[in-house]
């Protein structure tokens, strides 16, 4: 046990480290760039302080870095939910239509001319409603294996809720309405105010309270239902709570920063590789290793070139690879 905890420790030990880098980094890079010491000192010298660095550090980069925190956690626990409770690696959480959902609801508001808390209102709602309708599909077909049935039943509606996506956007004004959609949907932290965050954190906390009250029961649904229930499970209203806490983080981290793709499906398999499957460790290094990489990704998004990348666009870039080179270094998912 001593021999498990030392590693464990190390390990987390390190990715506080990084994490702890990758804000620092965030505080100190960007169009207005400061010395580490004085982001620091801006940060001590408080809101109050009239300075410019203090006014960057405050207005500008903490409302942008606390965001990428709580997206880039509640992705990454969401990820590695869904991948424990499908039991597959390649499960992400939009499996099951959340991102389409919120991104026809936020296209939908964008249309009509709401303003941005309406949007972002709109996104949070599309995304429930979306997960809600996979679940009653999927709670009307009994004659088939009840995981394969919320998959199948994802695809169907993420693709419907695309769907609506397109049609959006080819009744949006071309000029003004259809950019916005379009940035919308490439992910993004740059409109992102302390308002928004603290809707969004109190959702996601409220999301994650089951997932590590429960961890130590995650574990059993990688065995068959029937193994499960075996040991004292109540696989379906286990399966129930996940989604629904899932959902509802993911759906407020969408609501916030737009589809930011790939962190919720490598983000846990680069967890899983430096702490092993057991979910107890495994969220904890998902929430650190997620949200230190969209702080991260989100920093170069608005340094490394004159005008600002959308954040999905950097995730990708990115992600894609990442997984590509887990895949070849474990020779296998998961």
């Amino acid at each position: 046990m001593n021999r498990g905890a030392r590693p464990f420790g190390l390990r987390f030990g390190v990715l506080s480290t990084l994490t702890f880098a990758a804000l620092l980094s965030a505080f100190a890079f960007g169009p207005y760039p400061l010395v580490p010491q004085d982001a620091i000192m801006a940060l001590l010298a408080g809101p109050s302080a009239t300075d410019d660095a203090a006014t960057v550090v405050w207005n500008l980069r903490l409302p942008r870095i606390a965001a990428g925190l709580v997206v880039g956690m509640a992705l990454s626990a969401a990820g590695a939910a869904y991948q424990g409770m499908f039991r597959n690696p390649l499960v992400s959480p939009d499996i099951l239509g959340v991102s389409a959902g919120a991104g026809l609801g936020a296209a939908l508001a964008i249309l009509f001319g709401l303003p941005l808390p309406a949007v972002q209102a709109c996104a949070f709602c599309g995304g429930l409603l979306a997960v809600s309708a996979v679940y009653f599909v999927a709670g009307r077909v009994r004659r088939h294996d009840p995981v394969l049935v919320l998959v199948l039943a994802g695809v169907a509606v993420g693709t419907l809720f695309s769907a609506g996506i397109s049609l959006v956007k080819v009744l949006a004004d071309p000029a003004v309405q259809l950019p916005s959609i379009t940035f919308w949907l490439l992910g993004g932290l740059n409109a992102v105010a302390p308002d928004d965050l603290a809707l969004a954190a109190p959702l996601v906390a409220i999301g994650l309270a089951p997932m590590l009250l429960l961890r130590w029961r995650v574990n059993l649904l990688s065995l068959s239902d029937e193994e499960a229930a075996a040991m004292g499970v109540n696989v379906a209203r286990l399966r129930l709570v996940l989604i629904a806490s899932a959902t509802l983080i993911t759906a407020a981290a969408v609501s916030v920063a737009g589809i930011v793709g790939w962190i919720g499906l490598v983000v846990p398999h680069a967890a899983r590789l430096l702490v092993g499957p057991e979910f107890s460790r495994l969220l904890p290094a998902a929430l650190l290793l997620g949200g230190g990489f969209v702080v991260a990704a989100d920093t170069l998004a608005r340094s490394v070139t004159a005008i600002e990348l959308p954040l999905g666009i950097l995730t990708a870039i990115v992600g894609a690879p990442t997984f590509l080179w887990l895949l070849a270094r474990t020779g296998r998912l998961g």
